[in-house]
């Protein structure tokens, strides 16, 4: 059984590289869906961001992305505050799923954790994979698919480790900067190479 930690920043290309290796065989366990889970309605760690942050975060009973992502990203004590309440909640979250995928004999469990560096799992897993881009490129990305604005996706690169403190805990870095096709082949030859058959 392999366990192999996913990372890469925003619009690199790592949800991409994870999809590919679901379609190989890998069982793939979301941290982004863990945190969504993690925050919805009635979920403790909402109520915990609302004790933190207060209602302006809240609309209809539910997170209100947009503005909890105002202020996080424009103030690093708050992110930290932010990353300090779910952290916990999706990581404890992520140990159940793997030890879920490892009863059920899965061979290879991958986990997809944009912020793998961020919440110091580099040394959980078998194998820490991540994918870089170029900054231009991840920004450009960023406004084209989720329209953002240029500020507003290079304070969300900021926000987040760089590639050179990824490629510092990981074992292999592959390149997201090309297309689709270019980013499966090199989770294809990854696969071939690392994954006992």
């Amino acid at each position: 059984m392999l366990r192999i930690g996913l990372t890469g920043g925003i619009a690199s290309g790592k949800s991409t590289a994870s999809a590919r290796l679901g379609e190989l065989g890998a069982r793939v366990i979301d941290h982004d869906e863990l945190a969504r889970r993690a925050v919805a309605p009635g979920a403790a760690a909402l109520s915990d961001i609302v004790r933190e942050f207060g209602d302006r975060v809240i609309v209809n009973d539910e997170l209100d992305r947009a503005a909890l992502a105002a202020i996080v990203f424009s103030d690093d004590h708050a992110r930290r505050r932010l990353n300090a309440i779910v952290h916990p909640y999706v990581i404890a979250m992520g140990s159940a799923a793997d030890k879920q995928a490892r009863r059920e004999g899965v061979d290879v469990i991958v986990h997809d954790i944009p912020l793998l560096v961020e919440s110091g799992q580099g040394k959980d897993f078998d194998l820490v994979v991540t994918i870089s881009a170029p900054e231009p490129v991840r920004i450009r990305r960023q406004v084209e698919a989720r329209g953002l604005s240029r500020a507003d996706a290079a304070a969300r690169l900021r926000a987040q480790a760089t590639d050179e403190e990824r490629a510092a805990v990981a074992d292999v870095e592959l390149d997201g900067s090309g297309s689709v096709a270019d980013l499966e082949a090199q989770v294809d030859s990854f696969w071939s190479l690392h994954v006992p058959r």
